[in-house]
């Protein structure tokens, strides 16, 4: 039974009834109800900093592999930016100084940065610095490994450029000469074998019998076959690319039509003595660019370093040509 408050009134010299408002009762409630509050609170606050609740304990462990795997990421990156450097180097020291390319550009290989908001929502995590820090690393070698695909696909273009080069460059003797002692006359300033005077020869002369096989010298289109009574008679020019251009002349046959497509050591044309000749012979001539080059530098692979030697002492002690 709920107990009756009385209280004493002088004026009326009487106990009269205690008759609480309801912010007194609101009060005596909160009086009564704070302390149990405080006290729990404070077993709470004991309880929690001796004993791990199994949710926490979960937690704890969950940020310790997360630091863990954060600590494996950052040394496969370091690993994988030192890698990105390393095919940089080879590429811009090594491929394209082989291939004679300007080294790729630096700016080509970071194009672009995200927004200062594209992390914004990885601002509250558990160690979000090192999240965004390994997210921004990634994305930088992302556009440096793909910069690389594309300077590498240059590269391989190159290669396969300079590969055809190789093929299309004369290389090779005209004329099958193995002993070399059949050159009648080289590059340079010689007798006219006609008018006796000394005149340029811009080739060089190979003796041989009417009908010995003429050989291209390296891969190219057959640009103009000529038939001339006079000067280099029936010639052959070859368009080997690259700005060589190589001249068979004084031919007795053809073995080609102008627009064929040769390669480098398939038969061409006969030797012969036409136009202005004295005897049966091939002048061999080569441009690059347009201007008259020496034949002699460029048979390296069709002889060795002692018969190139060889060909050089002939091809010089030669004082008149045959044509």
């Amino acid at each position: 039974m709920k107990r009756q408050k009385f209280r004493y009134n002088p004026e009326t010299l009487a106990y009269e009834k205690v008759e609480l408002s309801w912010r007194e009762h609101v009060l005596r409630s909160i009086l009564v109800v704070a302390p149990a509050v405080v006290l729990g609170f404070g077993f709470y606050l004991l309880f929690s900093s001796v004993f791990t609740s199994p949710k926490e304990l979960s937690l704890e462990r969950e940020n310790i592999q997360l630091k863990k795997q954060l600590d494996d990421m950052n040394d496969e990156l370091t690993l994988l930016s030192s890698v990105a450097m390393d095919l940089e180097k080879r590429d811009n020291e090594i491929y394209r100084v082989i291939f004679n390319a300007e080294p790729f550009p630096d700016q080509m290989r970071l194009l672009g940065t995200g927004g200062s908001d594209e992390y914004e929502e990885l601002r509250n995590l558990t160690y979000s610095d090192r999240i965004i820090d390994n997210k921004q690393r990634i994305k930088e070698l992302e556009k440096r490994f793909y910069a690389q695909s594309i300077s590498f696909d240059e590269v391989i273009k190159l290669a396969r450029e300079k590969e055809k080069m190789l093929a299309s460059i004369p290389a090779i003797q005209p004329v099958s000469n193995m002993d070399l002692t059949r050159i009648a006359s080289g590059y340079g300033w010689r007798i006219d074998p006609i008018y006796k005077t000394k005149k340029m020869h811009w080739g060089l002369d190979f003796t041989a019998e009417t009908g010995t096989n003429v050989y291209a010298t390296g891969n190219g289109v057959i640009k103009t076959i000529e038939q001339k009574k006079w000067g280099y008679g029936n010639s052959i020019i070859i368009d080997h690319g690259f700005g060589y251009v190589s001249r068979y002349a004084h031919l007795s046959a053809f073995d080609v039509e102008e627009g064929d497509t040769v390669v480098r050591g398939q038969i061409i044309g006969k030797v012969g003595s036409t136009g202005k000749s004295t005897a049966p012979h091939l002048h061999y001539e080569i441009e690059k660019n347009g201007k008259k080059i020496d034949p002699i530098h460029f048979f390296h692979s069709d002889i060795s370093e002692d018969e190139y030697e060889r060909l050089l002492e002939m091809a010089n002690n030669a004082n008149q040509a045959f044509d």
